[in-house]
């Protein structure tokens, strides 16, 4: 199963500037081991969210805002994608990102393949876990 890994900034990157120098480059080495743990594809960099622009179309214009599409300190800061047996190992791995210790967040989600169920995202008949209390009722 392909995972897509939403990394959620947050105050984190506040929090791991104000980090002594030894501890940051332990976070840069944490990322870089991240990247190259088996069945990790690492997204590219992002720039930050105060330096985005967001597009919408209405009525046939096209209209610009400066800023993420979000209101909010919590951006998407960065992203991958993991090849995992299953959201255990996902959530392991997320577990792993920086930016989860120091105040983000790491959201997971299944890759949705072309064909796939509309409620869920995920390919057809493979429904949400039995029993994962954060999972869509069947």
């Amino acid at each position: 199963m392909k995972y897509v890994m939403l990394i959620y900034q947050g105050p984190a990157l506040e929090r791991q500037a104000a980090l002594p120098e030894e501890d940051q480059k332990q976070v840069y080495a944490d990322y870089q081991g991240i990247n190259q743990t088996p069945g990790v594809t690492p997204g590219l960099p992002m720039g930050l969210p105060e330096n985005a622009t967001t597009v919408r179309v209405e009525g046939g214009k096209t209209l610009t805002t400066d800023g993420p599409f979000v209101g909010m300190k919590e951006a998407v800061g960065g992203w991958f994608i993991l090849e995992a047996d299953d959201l255990d190992a996902a959530i392991e791995l997320a577990a792993r990102v920086p930016a989860a210790r120091y105040g983000g967040a790491v959201e997971i989600r299944p890759r949705r393949c072309i064909g796939s169920d509309a409620r869920t995202g995920l390919p057809r008949g493979m429904g949400p876990r039995p029993g994962h209390p954060d999972r869509l009722p069947r």
